[in-house]
């Protein structure tokens, strides 16, 4: 359950998350790598089942998840594995994309994947079958978990998204954060730092400023108030092309 947007600046990009969570989740640990089948990945962990929501790769790639695919849907537990757990195949691959397009998602919920290896795609699974979107990476984009906002908040969202990206074509990771934690009109059910009578609500900010040599990651325990920051080299050239 998150909000997440993409925004492209100079010869570089942001992806940021808010995550979202019931308060029976356990905190998340901090960002690490970890060596998966020989391939880095730079991402906080979900305590409960492992997995995570966000992560960029040694070789140059990052993704970001969300819940859900295209509308709400009704959870039929139990899943083979958990969508953060799932995630991190996928990105951990050689080709993200190509693997989500080829790999088994039975008996796994819904989602909706964000990656960035080379291009930009929009990838979502709907319980059934699997959509890939390619995307321009020239342009912005904010995306709000189905689960938990509908079609007239995600336009709200949208909106104010559009107006700070007028009043800020280029903005700092500062400001782009900023949007994340205040943007809104008061409203706790809709702002982007949400919270629904402390029974859900926005838990951390994760932000990856994503250049072409590295990934800086920066990541905000808002229960704690912790700000934790780590840095990822890439040794592949594929974002080095994506922003030449």
């Amino acid at each position: 359950m998150c909000t997440v947007t993409y925004i492209p600046v100079k010869d570089s990009c942001y992806i940021i998350s808010n995550r979202d969570e019931r308060f029976i989740r356990k905190e998340a640990i901090p960002p690490a790598a970890n060596n998966m089948n020989g391939n880095i990945l730079l991402y906080p962990k979900d305590a409960d089942a492992g997995g995570t929501w966000i992560t960029a790769t040694g070789d140059g790639h990052a993704g970001v998840l969300l819940n859900g695919a295209f509308e709400k849907h009704m959870p039929s537990p139990p899943y083979r594995k958990s969508r953060g757990l799932v995630f991190l195949e996928i990105m951990e691959a050689e080709c993200p994309v190509s693997f989500f397009s080829a790999i088994n998602l039975r008996d796994i919920e819904p989602f909706t994947l964000i990656t960035l290896a080379g291009e930009l795609h929009e990838c979502r699974w709907n319980g059934r079958q699997k959509f890939i979107l390619p995307l321009q990476k020239q342009q912005p984009y904010i995306w709000s978990s189905v689960t938990l906002y509908d079609e007239m908040i995600k336009k709200e969202r949208e909106k104010w998204f559009s107006e700070f990206m007028e009043k800020h074509p280029m903005p700092t990771m500062t400001e782009a954060l900023a949007f994340h934690q205040f943007a809104g009109e008061g409203d706790q059910h809709k702002d982007l730092r949400m919270n629904r009578k402390n029974e859900v609500f926005t838990v951390s900010i994760t932000g990856m400023h994503i250049r072409k040599q590295d990934c800086r990651m920066r990541y905000h325990e808002l229960s704690s108030g912790k700000v934790y920051h780590e840095t990822l080299a890439f040794c592949t050239p594929s974002v080095k092309e994506s922003f030449q």
